[in-house]
């Protein structure tokens, strides 16, 4: 089994659709350890705000599949792939980390994920992760987040 950071992110009818992950991810894989979930501004676009939260599990998939599990449920969901990458969407699911590895593969899989230099996917995991290292830095999801100027992203708690 390997341990996993996802980060879920939403930004039309954000509370509907973050539920809905929650319970199909749940379904699937068991227990989950959640943040607190972020109201934040979209970043690449003009957007409404997204809400975002991560989520740590344990899973018996190996990275594709996984990601491949993680595209079908946010399809199922009515996420739009014929539309410019940086976009409104109902869903968005990424794993951030997966155990200690550094790969990259099909479907803009990237671990570890390049958003986690933003706020709205660093603090969700130093929420719930605060001690995990990340593979290529070596610095903990604490360290990484007292770093972080806040004052450029700033995040809003959002009751889920």
């Amino acid at each position: 089994m390997a341990r996993v950071y996802l980060s879920l992110g939403s930004n039309q009818e954000p509370h509907r659709y973050l539920r809905a992950a929650l319970d199909e991810l749940r379904a699937r894989f068991g227990e989950l350890c959640i943040s607190p979930a972020y109201r934040s501004t979209a970043v690449g676009f003009d957007g409404p705000d997204f809400i975002n939260l991560a989520v740590g599990l344990d899973t018996d998939l190996a990275p594709v599949p996984l990601n491949e599990w993680l595209h079908a449920l946010e399809d199922r969901h009515g996420r739009r792939r014929d539309v410019p990458r940086y976009a409104n969407r109902t869903l968005d699911l990424d794993i951030v980390l997966y155990d200690d590895l550094v790969t990259q593969g099909p479907g803009h899989l990237d671990i570890p994920r390049k958003e986690l230099r933003h706020a709205f996917v660093l603090k969700p995991i130093a929420d719930i992760a605060p001690h995990l290292r990340h593979p290529v830095s070596g610095h903990t999801m604490a360290e990484l987040w007292a770093d972080f100027p806040v004052e450029q992203e700033p995040l809003v708690v959002e009751p889920l």
